[in-house]
């Protein structure tokens, strides 16, 4: 049964049609074809004329359960009537493993009824686009859901762009798909649905069921006029397998080419991406958006190309567990303050000052923690957002956005990339510069500035920081191997206590070798200085230009010379920890020569010179017995050496943030801020690399013997805030050194047990990423035993925008030159220790040829040349990191604009280079992804509007390569 249906996007309009229509809506319902429920709409043709161009004719439509699933509408080619005799129009896939379908139309001959759908005049050939759009049973009213790209005058077009449905999309037996073909006016997105912009040239529907139950699995229907009545051609509606693309295919796309002209088809593949197998981590990523795409290839064939965009939920985990240990290293700094002890008055104050700010970070952290627990919803933080101070700490418009390309007769191929806003203190501001130069700034104050504390080095303050960390570490360590030591001793297990005693020692020994540092004897003798009770000595030729009276201590850059102070007595405390050690080996020595040996293969540990001789002992006595003394000693050696260590390097601390009031725990914020954002893009990546590589073996090979370069990629310029904004990043990628990460196996299934998890302190972190039991079991040895593993982080900036010509010309350009420079040398480190350590088969294959060497050859050469805009440097650093196995980043201020005409870049360049992308097509294809792709439904997204945010004199300034097409850029607020 026909009828009809008002569409618009003037929501008025088509609520004021429901009222009018639905109320002669009548629903009936059948039993259909194994037993699927068919339900009929039938609406009364009363519409005028004049609304005619708004109509969609639909056609009885039972969809069943096969809809419940993602479904694609891919859009490959169309040939208006009534000048062409055949076109190729959608390509529709389900996510069933055996259903895939393919849409072909071909119109009849001309006819003179149909002539004047083409175009506003006669001899005008059409910009013909294709829109589609769905009824939503819920809401009773047709839904806009995607159109094709426009191609422009042409009386024969081929559409490349897709259409796709999400997962989540209702669709049921009620669900109508509507095809609607236009010829297009204005090329602007946000014009296409209205009447002066846009005339209607035919549409079509279809029913999957009815296709299902089709003879030869074809499905035949009219392309009809706007009145519903005239048919101006025939839509041909054929299944095809999911997932095959062979040569029979390409024989049988050639046998439709001659016999319509212009018949293409496309396939699309069963089985999912790496993301979307059941092993993958759908509690990470969320909220899809797939793009299909066919393009030509050099030899004739075509290829299907898909992209695949999604959210990641670590744009909010990570920094929420951040958060959480900040606070909690905070809270700590503050107790190990207070348990210095008493201090002089000048020293107590500086303390209670130094707890007053830490105390103030502790609660604006703990504010902003709040803030963020009650945020439900989308799992990115849009670029308008950028500046708000309570999601200050969550990376910008931070996406994954995945290629996969299917050709014939080959495996299909996948390429990722991660994409995010410039890591930046965007809420604090620029006004000073980033990270990077304050920084500067503030350690040059330092030490030109008469501070009232001692003054030490950063490098002297990451030390003390280390061996905070080394002690409390390892004093339990130890502890705990004394215990097994005295638990194999009462057992009288010889091999047992061998092997404990052997783990104790190398324990022992690096404890004893953290403490091994002039700077925990130094900083002992600066705490004795400032304790209660403490008169410098008189120095009978102190200067006599120094006033009586004047007391206060002023900033040195060496620690003062007590003579009271016994220098000796801490090198005699630390050396009593190793003759402890010593007298435990000792014994159990003791205890194996009167063991009788029951196994001749047993070998003996080596002697070490002895501190202390043992005298004697009860060799009748129980082992316990005579090992636990020895045992409690050394645990008692220990304990003294911690608690001293730990105050020393606390006092350290302590001077770092008094030298540092109030611009140091400033720094440190916005440093913490910076670090957020870039280690929850970081953890994206390689949960993301880590599961595309999950059976590759030489992937996880590479990763556990050298790990994983993650290269990012900057175009911000080097002017105005943007310049601040790139030292922001360039501090935070490289603080990306001090992160490892470390694969476990999740404790059951559950979404929870899933999630990456975040341990340590400022200067170290290890993110956990547990596995399902069974992918865990499946990796190599050493990364299942818990092995470190390292990412080394690089950047590499070329700014492409009107600032950057602004500072091309009379601005400073050193701060990018020197990053390439810098980051070029470390990539080039890491190759080579790639080199040494895996064999080259361990590095993916590409249809490249360039050697890798010769590929930083070049690279090296393009960071040392004087060439404005050389955005050859991205191209070949984001190649060498492709072909080393490495995680790509692309980002701008806001990851939306200028990183979209660099993703779109990239993946047409891959098409050309690596899958023999036709010559003629590179540029549509650009244009293609660019005007319907996933980047534009990311600006969508963002900003609630289909508009790249530039304007024709900033564009006049972009490489031409990064221009995007007419029509989809404008003035709008980012």
């Amino acid at each position: 049964m026909t009828s009809h249906f008002l569409y618009s996007e003037d929501t008025s309009l088509r609520n004021s049609f429901k009222k009018e229509f639905y109320p002669s809506t009548t629903l009936t319902s059948c039993p259909g074809n194994d037993g699927v429920v068919v339900i009929s709409l039938l609406l009364l043709p009363l519409l005028p004329l004049s609304l005619l161009t708004f109509l969609f004719n639909l056609v009885l439509f039972d969809v069943g359960v096969l809809l419940r699933e993602c479904t694609i509408l891919t859009v490959l080619s169309l040939c208006p009537p009534p000048f062409i005799n055949s076109l190729s129009l959608l390509h529709l896939s389900l996510s069933s493993p055996t259903l895939s379908l393919c849409l072909c139309v071909c119109v009849s001959s001309p006819s003179p009824e149909c002539r004047d759908l083409i175009g506003s005049g006669r001899d005008r050939t059409p910009n013909a686009l294709v829109q589609v759009a769905v009824i939503d049973p819920r809401e009773q009213y047709l839904v806009s859901q995607a159109c094709t790209e426009i191609v422009e005058g042409s009386r024969d077009p081929l559409f490349l762009t897709g259409v796709t449905f999400p997962p989540e999309y209702p669709a049921s037996p009620e669900t109508l798909v509507k095809l609607t073909v236009y010829d297009v006016r204005d090329k602007a997105r946000d014009n296409v649905s209205k009447p002066q912009s846009v005339s209607f040239l035919g549409s079509a529907t279809f029913s999957v069921s009815d296709l299902l139950r089709s003879k030869d699995d074809q499905l035949t229907l009219n392309l009809r006029s706007s009145d519903g009545v005239l048919a101006v051609g025939t839509v041909l509606v054929s299944r095809v397998n999911m997932g095959e693309m062979e040569e029979g295919d390409m024989d049988h796309i050639t046998a439709d080419v001659q016999q319509a002209q212009k018949c293409t088809l496309v396939c699309e593949s069963s089985q999912g991406t790496p993301i979307d197998k059941d092993n993958s981590p759908l509690t990470v990523f969320k909220n899809p958006v797939c793009k299909v795409y066919k393009f030509q290839t050099v030899d004739s064939k075509w290829m299907l190309v898909r992209e695949q965009m999604e959210e990641c939920t670590l744009s909010f985990s990570i920094p929420r567990q951040l958060l959480h240990l900040y606070i909690q290293e905070d809270m700590r700094r503050i107790q190990e303050l207070r348990d210095l002890g008493e201090l002089s008055p000048h020293w107590d104050n500086l303390r209670k000052e130094v707890i007053g700010r830490y105390g103030q970070v502790i609660a604006a952290y703990q504010e902003t923690l709040a803030e963020l627990n009650k945020i439900t919803g989308p799992s990115f933080k849009p670029s308008c957002s950028k500046a708000q101070r309570y999601l200050e700490f969550i990376p910008i418009n931070l996406h994954t956005q995945r290629m996969r390309v299917t050709c014939p007769r080959q495996t299909d191929a996948f390429y990722d990339v991660i994409t995010v806003g410039a890591p930046a203190a965007h809420f604090q501001g620029f006004k000073g510069g980033g990270l990077q130069r304050l920084l500067s700034r503030h350690e040059a104050e330092k030490k030109s500035t008469a501070y009232q504390c001692i003054y030490y080095s950063p490098e002297h303050t990451a030390k003390a920081q280390e061996v905070l960390h080394s002690v409390g570490h390892l004093q339990p360590l130890i502890s705990g191997l004394a215990d097994q030591l005295l638990q194999a001793a009462q057992q009288h297990s010889m091999a047992g206590l061998r092997e404990a005693l052997k783990t104790l020692a190398g324990k022992t020994e690096q404890f004893v070798h953290a403490l091994k540092d002039e700077l925990v004897k130094s900083a002992l003798l600066a705490l004795h200085t400032a304790q209660p009770g403490y008169s410098p000595p008189q120095n009978p030729g102190h200067s006599p230009g120094q006033e009586d009276g004047q007391a206060p201590l002023k900033r040195q850059d060496s620690i003062p010379c007590h003579k009271e102070y016994d220098e000796e007595e801490w090198d005699r405390v630390w050396a009593d920890v190793a003759k402890s050690l010593n007298c435990v080996i000792a014994m159990v020595d003791k205890l194996q020569e009167q063991e009788p040996i029951n196994n001749n293969q047993e070998q003996p540990i080596p002697k070490q010179v002895l501190a202390d001789v043992i005298t004697s002992h009860n060799p009748e006595g129980d082992w316990r017995e005579q090992l636990c003394p020895l045992v409690v000693r050394l645990k008692e050696c220990v304990a003294e050496v911690v608690v001293r260590a730990r105050r020393a390097m606390t006092f350290v601390l302590l001077q770092e943030a008094a030298c540092s009031i109030p611009q140091g725990l400033f720094l440190k914020q916005r440093r913490d801020v910076v670090f957020s954002q870039a280690l929850a893009a970081l953890a994206c990546g390689f949960v993301m690399r880590l599961y595309a590589g999950m059976e590759d073996k030489g992937f996880l090979r590479q990763l556990h013997l050298v790990g994983l370069v993650a290269q990012f990629e900057s175009l911000l310029s080097t002017y105005s805030e943007e310049i601040g904004m790139l030292e922001d990043m360039e501090v935070g990628i490289s603080d990306l050194h001090r992160v490892a990460f470390k694969i476990t196996q999740a404790k059951t299934d559950d979404p929870c047990d899933l999630q990456p998890v975040v341990i340590g302190r400022r200067d170290h972190y290890t993110v956990e990423v547990p596995l399902p039991r069974l992918a865990f079991q499946t990796l190599p040895h050493e990364i299942k035993e818990g092995k470190a593993l390292q990412v080394y982080p690089v950047l590499f900036n070329v700014g492409i925008n009107e600032q950057q010509t602004i500072a091309d010309r009379f601005g400073d350009i050193s701060l990018q030159e020197r990053i390439n420079q810098r980051n070029f040398e470390i990539l080039d480190s890491y190759y080579k220790s790639l080199s040494d350590k895996v064999p080259s088969e361990c590095l993916p294959c590409f249809q490249t040829q360039m050697d890798l060497k010769d590929l930083l050859g070049t690279l090296g050469q393009n960071v040392v040349t004087k060439k404005r805009k050389n955005v050859e440097i991205l191209w070949l650093a984001g190649t060498i990191c492709r072909r080393l196995n490495g995680i790509r980043f692309t980002s701008c201020k806001s990851a939306k604009d200028r990183t979209s005409m660099s993703v779109t870049l990239e993946q047409c360049a891959l098409l050309r280079d690596e899958h023999q992308l036709n010559k003629d097509y590179f540029i549509r294809a650009l244009d293609c992804m660019r005007r319907e792709g996933c980047r534009i439904e990311n600006v969508q997204k963002n900003i609630k509007c289909r508009k790249y945010a530039f304007n024709m004199l900033q564009l006049m300034a972009f490489p031409k390569i990064y221009r995007p097409p007419e029509g989809t850029y404008g003035k709008v607020d980012s």
